[in-house]
């Protein structure tokens, strides 16, 4: 090369193939979370036919860590997510059709449930893993203090009233706190 700009068509060419790139990058991710989403399904099933038992480990994570290779901590999140997946069937749908990714599955199963999966599929599909991350690490935030809004609320209200009914009784009523 002489040092010259590129023609243009070498720059459509470029480009062209860039954008081909790109596509076929795109399209092979969505493969890979379809086969994740495979994996997973398996990996519950197995798990619930408890298929690790054969007395060299303790769990389905140890089995995986053993057999797959996979590290034991990001073994524990498969089977934790393969399980949350089993009662979140829109997210499965979602991820079996490879529309989205482990990263965002992983993070939505820690939080989502039958009645709220619309709204946290709708930000697995258009948010990053990172946002994803964030956002379900404010949800959690946000119900672990209104749990203890209410833990509080009813601390504030237990109480115990008594009165004596005309027969000599002792009528007793109480407000205790969930846990008591």
């Amino acid at each position: 090369m002489d040092g010259s700009l590129p023609s243009f068509e070498e720059r459509t060419t470029y480009i062209r193939s860039t954008h081909e790139l790109e596509d076929q990058i795109i399209e092979l991710a969505g493969h890979l979370n379809a086969a994740n989403y495979r994996f997973l399904s398996l990996l519950a099933e197995f798990d619930r036919r408890k298929g690790w038992n054969c007395r060299a480990t303790r769990d389905c994570a140890h089995w995986l860590n053993w057999k797959c290779g996979i590290d034991l901590g990001a073994a524990r999140e498969k089977v934790r997510t393969a399980r949350a997946l089993e009662k979140l069937p829109l997210v499965s749908a979602a991820m079996a059709r490879g529309e989205i990714s482990y990263s965002n599955v992983r993070a939505t199963t820690r939080v989502a449930t039958p009645e709220n999966e619309h709204y946290f599929l709708q930000i697995a599909r258009h948010g990053t893993a990172h946002h994803v991350e964030t956002l379900v690490r404010a949800y959690r935030r946000a119900t672990e203090a209104e749990e203890l809004s209410r833990e509080h609320q009813q601390q504030m209200k237990r109480c115990v009233q008594y009165n004596w009914d005309d027969d000599g009784s002792l009528i007793l009523k109480a407000r205790l706190p969930a846990d008591v």
